[in-house]
């Protein structure tokens, strides 16, 4: 399933057949040498997910005329075996059940295989972005850098004197932002983007990456119909926004919520007493501002790029991703 571009027909149409290609390059990126190694590193490629990173390159590959399909596909998929790699060793380091709906490959396969799946994962991303030039192995690699920093710095948490709110807001630029800002410019470079453009690419990308991650705060905590069970991560005492903003507070009359709220919530009456209190917090709409505002900051940072359905559809593909909070 991907997200929907609601601009031009012709235009979403191209976008919707460049992706079904793009699936089938990941399915024929995960073959390995045994069938096992296959079985593995198809699992989480196959349990589906919105393509978001994907859908960025193609979308931003029509910014100019003359980009090569395949060159197109081609970096598409890096970036996409890229993080879903990285969602193999999270699930190691989170010690998860569940990916997507289905068991996890590290809970189905072991830890170790799971780590050992996400390297060769990396590897094959690896050897394809190799074919497309050294700009792109380079920016692969810095991004790869910062998803690891933000994944250990998620591990450790905040540090004596670190804001926990600075603190999380920077592990969602590094292990969210950092990937989605090299979507959409790996997107910029196949078309032949001139380096301003590149530039704006790159900061709207980092900012559309917080807008996805805080709208998934939100959507964890206010929402029954995303197919995501409520709650989620206020059960198992994973960080979010709204949450933060509710333990950095010093309201008396939080004291019962921010108890609820200092670890994992077992019992399901204190979790349905979390999800009611922070339901009807205010700390939500502050949570909903926050995502507007880096949602308008994302798309005003498109203002240099030509006009047209690419400029549109990446605005459009904003506006969608706020919406999710709703």
């Amino acid at each position: 399933m991907t997200l929907e571009i609601g601009v031009d027909e012709a235009f979403a149409q191209t976008v919707g057949d460049r992706l079904k290609s793009i699936e089938h390059r990941l399915a024929d990126s995960a073959f390995g040498q045994t069938p096992f190694v296959t079985e593995a590193a198809s699992h989480i490629i196959n349990a589906g997910g919105k393509r978001l990173r994907p859908m960025l390159v193609v979308v931003g590959a029509g910014l100019h005329p003359g980009a090569s399909a395949d060159e197109i596909e081609r970096a598409a998929v890096v970036v996409e075996l890229t993080h879903v790699a990285s969602l193999y060793h999270d699930d190691v380091m989170d010690e998860a059940d569940l990916r997507r709906g289905t068991e996890s490959a590290n809970h189905r396969y072991d830890n170790s295989i799971a780590i050992m799946i996400g390297d060769f994962l990396f590897a094959r991303a690896s050897s394809i972005v190799a074919t497309l030039g050294v700009e792109y192995v380079a920016l692969q690699a810095d991004t790869f850098a910062r998803l690891v920093q933000g994944q250990i710095a998620e591990t450790r948490g905040p540090q004596a004197g670190d804001d926990p709110v600075g603190h999380y807001l920077q592990v969602v630029a590094d292990k969210t932002g950092s990937l989605i800002a090299t979507s959409a410019v790996f997107g910029g470079m196949v078309c032949g983007a001139a380096p301003a453009e590149l530039r704006a690419l790159a900061a709207y990308g980092e900012e559309l990456g917080a807008v996805f991650q805080l709208s998934d705060d939100i959507i964890d905590i206010a929402s029954d119909v995303t197919g995501k069970t409520p709650g989620t991560d206020l059960r198992e005492g994973v960080p979010t926004l709204p949450t933060l903003l509710v333990k950095a507070g010093d309201d008396p009359s939080d004291a019962r919520l921010r108890q609820l709220l200092q670890g994992q919530i077992d019992d399901a009456d204190e979790l349905a007493e979390a999800l009611r209190l922070m339901r009807a917090h205010p700390v939500l709409t502050q949570a909903r501002v926050e995502v507007e505002r880096r949602a308008q900051l994302a798309k005003s940072h498109l203002d240099v790029l030509p006009h047209g359905t690419a400029r549109d559809a990446l605005m459009e593909l904003c506006d969608q991703i706020v919406s999710r909070t709703a």
